[in-house]
């Protein structure tokens, strides 16, 4: 793919998911980006514009959320002179202004059940009708959409329209949480403090052993956007070289999750503590998705030590 803003990772469903953004980019489909909110789901969006057929055209980014009901047709679609109070010119909308390029609708969830109809006409039809205009328009935009809802419940309370789901989801590519991606914390981390860095003109700090440890297994609510401003934060009140646990922020410290917190499925009552250490140790291989490293800091022992019992159990992996 074309270089973008770094899309960091190393987890096989990141991994899975950006060889999908590669294939999808060279069509014209329409794709809905599905995943909790601070995952990263514009910078998708970005890549497959930058990736696709369209890359030298306009690419714009709406989020449905962030205008009142009563603007947002009028942004989407333009009005006419006249069409209602204030209306003083004729607007063009965002269709028109995307003609040629690519329409990236965040918060796709947000939109009302009667702009859900106009937009599922313009998918159908490729037209649309200015607010106050009796004569359609045509507009040739590539549409990228993303929720952090899930649209199947959204659908079954009435609130959004299934026949648009079905067009708007031609190509669904959905981005894991943060917190099923403990081993690209630190490459994240490395990044963003590196970046951060450079923008203010500093040090770039490290981190000890032990707040590594507690941003690894926490939990990540806001996802790689939380990561972002933690490090943003840690990068700019520059306390000292070394981060230490008690300069993270008290949340943080409040939710030491370290290994111990990491929870294994119960193996057969009756094991032998040679069956019951084979079998933890392949759960957190395949907790760590394969990676030995992730897979000894789970279980708290040393990477040689795990390697010994990989050795003595004979453990193949996958």
């Amino acid at each position: 793919m074309k270089n973008i803003d770094p899309i960091i990772g190393k987890h096989p469903a990141l991994k899975s998911l950006l060889r999908n953004v590669k294939i999808v980019a060279a069509t014209d489909v329409n794709v809905l980006i599905t995943g909790e909110t601070g995952t990263g789901k514009e910078l998708i969006a970005v890549a497959l514009q930058k990736n696709s057929r369209r890359a030298d055209h306009v690419f714009i980014t709406l989020n449905c959320s962030a205008l009142p009901v009563s603007l947002m047709e009028s942004m989407l679609f333009g009005h006419c002179r006249g069409a209602f109070t204030g209306a003083d010119t004729d607007k063009q909308g965002i269709f028109a202004a995307a003609d040629g390029g690519t329409l990236f609708l965040d918060e796709i969830n947000s939109l009302t059940l009667a702009l859900q109809t106009k937009l599922l006409r313009f998918i159908e039809f490729g037209e649309y009708l200015p607010v106050g205009s009796v004569t359609t328009r045509i507009a040739n935009v590539r549409l990228i959409a993303a929720t952090n809802s899930q649209i199947d419940k959204l659908i079954s309370a009435g609130k959004f329209r299934q026949d648009l789901y079905f067009r708007l989801s031609v190509v669904t590519l959905e981005l894991p949480p943060l917190r099923k991606r403990p081993q690209d914390v630190s490459l994240l981390i490395e990044h963003f403090m590196s970046y951060f860095a450079k923008k203010y003109a500093v040090r770039t700090p490290s981190l000890s052993k032990e707040v590594l440890q507690v941003l690894k297994h926490y939990r990540w609510p806001g996802n790689i956007r939380e990561l972002r401003n933690l490090c943003e934060n840690l990068t700019i009140s520059r306390i000292r070289r070394t981060i230490k646990l008690n300069d993270l922020p008290v949340k943080f410290r409040e939710n030491n999750n370290t290994p111990c917190s990491i929870y294994f499925e119960l193996p057969e009552l009756g094991l032998d503590w040679y069956e019951l250490e084979k079998d933890l140790i392949q759960q957190a291989l395949k907790k760590a998705d394969g990676n030995r490293k992730a897979a000894a800091e789970l279980l708290a022992i040393s990477r040689d030590a795990l390697y010994y019992r990989i050795k003595k159990y004979g453990l193949v992996l996958t």
